[in-house]
């Protein structure tokens, strides 16, 4: 009974919630970072600033390169995902290897004041929400409507960049671009390359 309550409260949801990952959707094309103009942040492994770039045709493509194997037939070749991407803005190119990018749609923010989580604790209220089997489905859903959510961004070397939140946020690994990863913040997109980050539900931090 309790889970059919569940079953019914997530149909309810499809049809009154406004779909963030039908919008994400809708905004991609063939893996490239299109349809809006876009600012683009280059950052060290210590999360320094370096360089910035603005654009409104974005597109990443890892390069791919032959390395020689062995088998049990002799030395061959294998083809294998170099660490060298090129980047395309508005048709011209660069090319970055190892750096962190984040590509922010315009008028998308971080927030004003980042305060590092030092320590996260929550509670059990009995709710069906706290069962395991329970709660990956109705997160899973959430997700793709998009729900309340902090976005903790840090180098690769754990070093603090920035944080961004929003009341319908989804996200999902994008296959097409390497090593990154698509946010949509409240209707606006953002995208992270080569990064540690941490997406928090904003209800767990309000306990």
């Amino acid at each position: 009974m309790k889970r059919l309550c569940v079953l019914l409260l997530l149909v309810t949801t499809l049809f009154l919630s406004s779909c963030a990952e039908f919008k994400s959707d809708m905004q991609d094309l063939k893996g490239s970072i299109t349809g809006c103009t876009y600012n683009c942040m280059f950052f060290d492994n210590h999360g320094g600033l370096f360089m910035t770039a603005s654009g409104k045709n974005i597109d990443l493509e890892s390069n791919v390169v032959k390395e020689p194997i062995y088998t049990e037939e002799g030395w061959g070749y294998t083809e294998t995902m170099s660490s060298v991407v090129t980047v395309t803005i508005d048709g011209h190119q660069m090319e970055s290897c190892g750096s962190t990018m984040i590509f922010a749609q315009n008028d998308l923010t971080p927030d004003v004041e980042f305060e590092p989580i030092t320590h996260i604790e929550t509670e059990v209220n009995g709710s069906l929400k706290n069962w395991v089997s329970v709660a990956g489905l109705v997160n899973s859903v959430s997700n793709s409507f998009g729900k309340p959510v902090v976005v903790v961004i840090q180098s690769q070397l754990g070093d603090p960049i920035c944080a961004y939140s929003g009341n319908e946020v989804y996200w999902k690994v994008c296959q097409d671009l390497p090593k990154t990863t698509k946010l949509m913040i409240d209707g606006k997109a953002l995208y992270i390359h080569r990064a540690n980050f941490q997406i928090i539900d904003k209800a767990l931090l309000n306990n």
